[in-house]
């Protein structure tokens, strides 16, 4: 066995100690060499290699010191991106996470004389947010990746296309809000008022008219035949009302003097039990639209985002398609919401009296929380109900 043969005592002992790291300042970068001791490093410089890397150096320095100072940049940032992308860490442990690796580049050949100076170009720059804080430099990585960024921009996308359908929606319920006012006026003028006192005056000041009373919802035109007259002079209406959610509709019938009639009570028994037999804790359907509320899936971009209900699971669970991403989740209905379609778009009934029915939609009652929908399909095919809630209505696909 030779001298310096790979067995031999020494020189296992070289390789035990050569192995780790060493230190800093007894490591040429240039020649990418690691010395052990003062001694050794003190010799390695007066070698012909090294002579000849400095002379290569000196030629053009500047150009050597940005390629360190690049290459360490860019290693650091990808550690630190593979390992602490999303959190708040000490300066210090990814560095020392980072010069782990033996064939790292070494700080003292680039830019940077030290990780303080490292950090704070950082900061400078926008690639990590700097804090310092008394036990230290903290980081956090600043996540510029062309993936995020694009999900990022269609985010932001996604949530100014909703304000402006909000504000379009406020607007769209405004004007109907003025034209019911409009009708009201128009169907109510104060002209009639001076007329009926003008009939009340000319029933005193006349003699040996008979007077008759209608009990009916319609006055009779004054009338007179023959000497003798018979007037209506006033009808006589049901004062009783059965309320309902929607006021303008309460507001006309009260103006327009009608009362409840047996057919109308006869409906209302109906739509009782109907609501009675088919009001369910349980409303998912398939082929509507619903919206994710979920905060668990927050994190993945799927909060607040919509999706088609493809398959129902045990009446409470459903299978949802998202629109955008076409992943299929499946969600409780408890993190899930109806979707209300714009005025005119075609609804599902998915709770209630007329549960399973296909319907429209015809207007929006923001102040009590309900909306005004046409069945179209099946036996009440035509019917309008003009207070449904808005968790038992929801958008067709």
């Amino acid at each position: 066995m030779g001298k310096n043969d790979f067995l031999t005592p020494k020189a296992i002992a070289n390789r035990i100690k050569a192995k780790g790291l060493q230190k800093l300042r007894w490591y040429c970068q240039m020649c990418q060499k690691q010395c052990r001791d003062e001694n050794g490093f003190k010799c390695h410089c007066m070698s012909e290699g090294h002579q000849r890397q400095m002379q290569i150096f000196g030629q053009n320095p500047t150009r050597i010191i940005e390629g360190y100072t690049e290459e360490f940049e860019t290693t650091f940032l990808e550690h630190m991106k593979r390992s602490h992308r999303f959190s708040r860490v000490a300066a210090t442990v990814v560095y020392n996470e980072y010069i782990n690796d033996r064939n790292h580049v070494h700080m003292n050949s680039t830019e940077w004389a030290t990780l303080t100076e490292f950090v704070k170009y950082l900061g400078r720059t926008g690639k990590c947010k700097v804090e310092e804080t008394p036990k230290g430099w903290f980081i956090t990585y600043i996540d510029r990746d062309s993936e995020t960024l694009f999900k990022e921009k269609m985010k932001n996308k996604r949530i100014k296309a909703d304000l402006v359908d909000e504000e379009k929606q406020e607007k769209e319920i405004q004007k109907q809000i003025e034209r019911a006012e409009q009708l009201l006026q128009l169907s109510n003028p104060e002209s009639d008022q001076p007329s009926q006192v003008e009939t009340t005056r000319e029933l005193n000041a006349e003699d040996g008219i008979k007077i008759g009373f209608s009990l009916g919802s319609s006055a009779k035109p004054l009338t007179k035949e023959k000497g003798e007259a018979s007037i209506m002079a006033f009808d006589e209406v049901d004062t009783e009302k059965y309320e309902e959610r929607n006021p303008v509709n309460n507001l006309k019938r009260k103006e327009s003097g009608g009362g409840k009639s047996t057919l109308d009570e006869m409906i209302r028994e109906e739509e009782r039990k109907k609501e009675k037999i088919n009001r369910r804790d349980y409303w998912l359907h398939e082929g509507i639209v619903v919206k994710v509320m979920s905060k668990v899936l927050a994190e993945k971009g799927y909060y607040k985002q919509k999706g088609v209900v493809r398959k129902v699971i045990d009446k409470y669970v459903g299978e949802v398609e998202m629109l955008e991403s076409k992943h299929v989740l499946r969600v409780d209905q408890e993190e899930l919401e109806t979707v209300i379609p714009q005025v005119g778009g075609r609804v599902k009934i998915v709770n209630g009296a007329y549960r399973g029915s296909l319907a429209r939609l015809l207007g929006v009652d923001t102040d009590h929380f309900c909306a005004k929908v046409q069945i179209e399909k099946g036996a009440y095919d035509g019917r309008v109900l003009k207070a449904v809630e808005y968790e038992d209505i929801c958008k067709l696909a």
